[in-house]
Formats: C-alpha cells, sequence, structure tokens
C-alpha cells in the first residue's frame, strides 16, 4: 500500500565505494511496510530503531561485507516495492482495458528495473551508496536537493494514501461492529481520520525509537497477500450482473453511471480511452516506485556484486508484477466498470457485511495505522535538514514539525476528493523522478568511463527524456481533468 521512501541524508556516504555508513544509519523508503528509513546520524536518528529489535549488525565508517541473504534482499525489496498503489490498480485496469493496462504494467516494471540497473552502475561509479549523496555528486545542491524532495513527496503522497484508507475503511468497520448503517459523527471518514492521528499516529510519530518497525515489515506483506486472495475468491463469489438481492454497485461521481443489472457492463474490454485514463501511467508508477530503498539494500546484500544485486531486482519485481496483475484483473472481472479507485471500498457497495473482509479491512487499517509514523519519520528529519537546524535533539522543535506534518496531510486527506489523485499527482511528480529522470540523469552525469555517444549513454538519454515526457504529459493532462471536474461540478450545482 505505492510506496515507502527515504529521507535525505546529509552526511551518510563516504568519498568513495569502500566508505559506506550503515544499513541502519542510512535507511530506506517504506510504502506500506515497515523497511528501514536512511536518517542522518543526528541525536534523533541514533535512536529511531534499535539494533536487537532488526537483528542488524552495526557497520563501521570503513567497508564492511552485507549480511542480507540473497532471499532475504528479495523480500526486503518485495516489502519496498508493495504498497497502496495496489488499491488502485483495478481502477486503472478499468479505464485502460485489459490489455492496454497488461502493456502499461509490462513497459512500467522493465522502465524501473532499467532504472534499478543505471542506479546500480552509477553507485559504484560515484562512490556512495546514498540517493540524496549521489545527487550532491553530480549536479551539487540542486541535484541533492532534487533527490531529497523527490523522495519526500513520495514519502508524503504514501503517508497520505494510508490515512485515505483509514477514512475509506473505518466507517464501513465501525457500521460492521454496529450493525449499524447510521451515519452519525462516529462512521464519519473525517472525523475518523482525525481521532486515529491524535489518538495513534501522533504518540507514535513522536517517539524517538520506533521499535515496532520490525514487526511491520512481514505483516504489511502478508495483509496485502491476503488481500489478494479474497479479491480473487470474491470474483466467483460475486455475480454479475448483480441480482436485485445484492446492494447496487455504485461508481465514482467522475465516471458515468454503470447499470450493473446489465449484461452488457459484464463483458470485459480490452482497450478503454476515457478521461480517467490519464491516472493509469501514475498509478503504475506510483505501485513501482522503491528506488531509494535499492542503496541500502545493495550495501546489505551478503557478497554483494551488481550482477547480484540486480538478479535480487528482478526476482522481487517479477513476485510483485505477478501480485499487480492477479489483483487488477480480478478486480476489475469483478465489478468492470463500476470498479472504484480504492478497491477494497468498492467491496462495501455489495456487502453490508462480510466477515472475510472485515479481517482484511481490520487487517490493513492496523497495518496503514502504523506505517504511517514510520514513513513520517524521515519527512521530519528532511524539514530539520532544510530549517538548517542543530545536531541535537530538540523536543520543541521535534513536536512542532510532527504536529504540523500530521495538520498538513489530514487537511490533505479531508479536502482532497479521492484517492486517485494522490496516485495521479504523486506518480506524475515524484515517481517519474525517482524513477525515470534521477537516475538517468546521475548516470549520465556520474559515469565518466563511457562517452556520450556509447550505446548506454544513449539509452540513458532517451530514458532521460522519456521521464520529461511522461511527467510533464501526465501531469497536464491530470490537471486539464481537474480543471474539466471542476467546471463540470460549478455547472451542475448551478443547475440546482
Amino acid at each position: 500500500m505505492s510506496r515507502f521512501d527515504r529521507a535525505p541524508d546529509m552526511d551518510c556516504s563516504g568519498s568513495n565505494t569502500n566508505d559506506y555508513t550503515s544499513y541502519q544509519d542510512c535507511p530506506n523508503k517504506v510504502p506500506l511496510n515497515g523497511m528501514q528509513y536512511a536518517t542522518d546520524m543526528d541525536a534523533e536518528s541514533q535512536n529511531f530503531l534499535t539494533d536487537h529489535q532488526l537483528g542488524k549488525k552495526k557497520f563501521e565508517a570503513e567497508y564492511s561485507p552485507g549480511s542480507a541473504s540473497f532471499g532475504m534482499s528479495v523480500f526486503n525489496l518485495g516489502n519496498a516495492i508493495m504498497g497502496s498503489g495496489i488499491l488502485g490498480l483495478a481502477y486503472a485496469m478499468a479505464n485502460t482495458g485489459i490489455a492496454m493496462f497488461v502493456i502499461l504494467l509490462v513497459a512500467v516494471a522493465i522502465f524501473s528495473l532499467y532504472s534499478v540497473h543505471l542506479l546500480l552502475k552509477t553507485a559504484n561509479e560515484g562512490g556512495s551508496l546514498v540517493y540524496e549523496q549521489l545527487g550532491y555528486k553530480a549536479f551539487g545542491i540542486p541535484g541533492k536537493l532534487a533527490a531529497s524532495c523527490s523522495i519526500t513527496m513520495q514519502n508524503f503522497g504514501a503517508m497520505a494514501s494510508y490515512l485515505y484508507i483509514v477514512k475509506y475503511e473505518l466507517p464501513i468497520v465501525i457500521k460492521a461492529f454496529l450493525d449499524s448503517n447510521d451515519n452519525s459523527w462516529y462512521t464519519n471518514g473525517d472525523y475518523l481520520v482525525l481521532i486515529v492521528t491524535v489518538i495513534i499516529i501522533l504518540p507514535l510519530s513522536l517517539l524517538k525509537n520506533l521499535g515496532y518497525l520490525g514487526y511491520t515489515s512481514g505483516f504489511s506483506l502478508l495483509c496485502m497477500v491476503f488481500f489478494l486472495i479474497v479479491v480473487i475468491y470474491k470474483k466467483f463469489q460475486i455475480p454479475c450482473p448483480l441480482p436485485e438481492n445484492f446492494i447496487n454497485v455504485t461508481v465514482n461521481v467522475s465516471q458515468p453511471q454503470v447499470n450493473t443489472t446489465d449484461e452488457e457492463c459484464c463483458k470485459p474490454k480490452y482497450f478503454v480511452f476515457n478521461s480517467q485514463t490519464v491516472y493509469a501511467v501514475p498509478i503504475l508508477t506510483f505501485a513501482f516506485v522503491c528506488h531509494p530503498a535499492i542503496l541500502p539494500m545493495y550495501e546489505e546484500l551478503k557478497d554483494r556484486s551488481r550482477r547480484k544485486m540486480q538478479n535480487v531486482a528482478n526476482v522481487s519485481f517479477l513476485g510483485m508484477f505477478v501480485m499487480y496483475l492477479l489483483a487488477a484483473l480480478f478486480g476489475y472481472l469483478t465489478f468492470n466498470e463500476a470498479v472504484e479507485p480504492e478497491l477494497l471500498h468498492t467491496y462495501s457497495k455489495v456487502y453490508s457485511f462480510d466477515v472475510v473482509l472485515l479481517i482484511v479491512r481490520l487487517a490493513v487499517l492496523i497495518a496503514v495505522t502504523l506505517t504511517v509514523p514510520v514513513v513520517l519519520f524521515p519527512i521530519r528529519t528532511s524539514v530539520n535538514h532544510l530549517l538548517g537546524a542543530s545536531k541535537e535533539f530538540n523536543w520543541p522543535r521535534h513536536v512542532c514539525i510532527t504536529v504540523a506534518l500530521l495538520v498538513c496531510v489530514n487537511i490533505l486527506v479531508i479536502f482532497v476528493p479521492t484517492i486517485r489523485d494522490i496516485f495521479g499527482f504523486i506518480g506524475a511528480s515524484a515517481a517519474a523522478m525517482l524513477i525515470f529522470i534521477l537516475p538517468s540523469a546521475f548516470y549520465i552525469k556520474l559515469v565518466k568511463k563511457e562517452s556520450m555517444k556509447s550505446t548506454q549513454k544513449i539509452g540513458a538519454t532517451l530514458f532521460l527524456i522519456m521521464g520529461f515526457m511522461v511527467m510533464i504529459g501526465s501531469m497536464a493532462l491530470i490537471i486539464a481533468d481537474w480543471i474539466h471536474n471542476a467546471g463540470s461540478s460549478e455547472e451542475h450545482a448551478d443547475g440546482h
């Protein structure tokens, strides 16, 4: 649940390939998982994780061999890839068609793997295993800021998407337990997001030591596997067209209304083009971002080599590709055009109460609630650096930044109408930067031994150009869709 990332690290890297820092001192991204995050070695980040809970050996300042096996590295990278983005993939398929979606999914997966290849080669040549430090070595302060801001935006988007899940799913869980459809304040998603933030997320975010982080990683991935199994299972339970004794499925207001009792709506489509198709590529890029986690994992890999780490990425991406394809396909075949931007919420339009879905919702809610403080931590560290704060831990500053960040993300979740907009905006901006633009730009600048006329440099240059085209094109189309929807809403309001 698309996407977990790392905070900027000012001093995490040495000047050559044998001067690495600890994986714990340089954590990474987490999109709904418990991956470690990179933080600066200040008073706060030194207490972020405890050694015994992650079972990690503390690295010395000089080069140290990694300790993570191939299998564990595959599992950890799978955790870093897997995020809330999986919940939006069925919606993307509904608005592209099965064939077009598969083409786009394959393309984004291959491009993401090529980006990993560029990143690993750049790290070897540039002498750093820290994303931001590569930016600094390539382009100075602007390069470091570009990397830092992209990772921070991705983290902020991930945090917002998790709170959207709380907003969508917690009211359904409460209504199920109360066996009531009462629309009281305690079943209002906006109020519940605020309550969960104040009572659970804020206290956890204020901790100097997030020791539970080591337990959320596996739990988050298990939640997603369970979710996938339920999506496949429910495909064979929910008939299409829906009989009258089922609750009618309603679609998002931005989609045309679909008559789910019509036989025609149950026929899967292979190529679809509509106003919502523009969100497909950003949703997919959001779902595949894991690149700030690659370098710390490379450092931790036992008997590491670039080829071995690339194989780790190949296996992890293949596993996530299969999970994403199955979740999208069976989610789409269950609801067809009626699928919503957040797949799990669509089931509430069919079942007023279902035990299996209730268990899935509870598991996902627990996972995302525990992950929000983890994602917030590197953002806070980044803000600390941007403010030029001292390395000494300061409680008033710590509390103020934490509260300010949570207030901002809550305002975003309450006033932005749908999680689709978060997937779309972050996928088109920060995710495009982290997958396409920054790795290729770093490669072109730092890998000196290849001329600009070499096949590798030409490929990286084309990849860079394509990244700008994806980012600018997607952002322009998404903003145009927002303007169109805003105009339509005003006309609708005037009509009444």
